[in-house]
């Protein structure tokens, strides 16, 4: 198999992912208390939950104590913890599902069960509210969608200013290629989206100067987020390259600037394991490499770290 075959099989299955939810309205909310059906979904990773609170408010309208509430007043908990909502699905399932990521092929390490295999985990249980929103955890959306809008639209502009030091690839975007962008992310539609992001990601030819990377670190709560599902967001700037030299800067060489206590070796996981889109990332991984091909939609590589042990 050629490279650009195992791209186009990669990317294939990064759209393809998906995670079975089963959605309970609050009993708290509900007319027979707990009593009401269950939601049942495969839902795509890359999307988001909100994309679901028009659906999910029509079916639970029979059971709602008030059933005057409006759809884009819906939050998802689990496990009593808000769930946020511009996180993408496939993020917020590896990050507090519990489930053990798979592992790559050749990584050098015990095989898991991928998570679509884990019966355990799945379906994904949330819980939907439509009351008491939880104004200190989330910001809360509007009728039109422009809050949604605006912050998926700000991480992309965030990530191309990361990428070629200058945010005019999504400001120069016509109308029309930002509506259609937006569209594609609503509408999981790839045919629409991947055209469009090309011309972000390959902005005018010009160098990678950075790379778009965050990484989701598993904290004790304090006294300033109690309960925001204890969470620390590590970023900084990173460079395709290893400064100085051309030497490829790797996922390895990376967590280890960020976060060397936590990743002494650049080459072994000994603490922690970095995981993105539910499996394990070698830590060989060139990062160049991986923007180009397993981003999230917002540009990013959203990287979270599950515990060795």
């Amino acid at each position: 198999m050629t490279l650009q075959e195992q791209s186009i099989r990669l990317q294939d299955a990064i759209w393809d992912g998906s995670v079975p939810l089963d959605i309970r309205l609050s009993p708290q909310e509900c007319r027979t208390y707990d009593n009401s059906d269950s939601y049942l979904i495969q839902y795509p990773r890359l999307s988001y939950l909100p994309f679901l609170l028009p659906r999910l408010h029509a079916f639970f309208k029979p059971f709602l104590i008030d059933p005057d509430v409006r759809p884009y007043e819906g939050w998802f908990s689990y496990e009593d913890v808000p769930l946020k909502w511009h996180y993408p699905l496939g993020l917020l399932y590896d990050l507090f599902s519990g489930a053990s990521p798979a592992q790559v092929h050749g990584s050098g390490e015990d095989d898991h069960h991928p998570p679509s295999q884990q019966p355990s985990t799945l379906p994904w249980r949330l819980t939907l509210h439509f009351a008491d929103w939880p104004g200190e955890q989330l910001v809360q959306p509007d009728a039109e969608g422009k809050v949604l809008h605006d912050a998926f639209i700000n991480s992309v502009k965030e990530a191309d200013f990361l990428r070629n030091g200058t945010a005019k690839g999504i400001m120069s975007l016509s109308k029309d290629d930002s509506t259609q962008l937006w569209g594609a992310v609503q509408q999981h539609d790839r045919s629409v989206f991947d055209p469009i992001f090309q011309k972000l990601l390959y902005a005018q030819g010009a160098p990678l100067r950075h790379v778009p990377l965050k990484v989701y670190l598993p904290s004790s709560p304090s006294a300033s987020e109690p309960s925001t599902g204890h969470l620390r967001v590590v970023q900084s700037l990173i460079t395709p390259s290893l400064q100085g030299t051309k030497e490829p800067q790797t996922l390895g060489t990376a967590l280890h600037t960020l976060l060397p206590t936590l990743f002494p070796s650049r080459k072994t996981p000994i603490l922690a394991r970095p995981v993105l889109h539910g499996a394990v990332v070698p830590l060989n991984s060139q990062l160049e490499g991986l923007l180009k091909e397993v981003a999230y939609l917002d540009g990013w590589l959203h990287i979270g770290l599950v515990m060795i042990g």
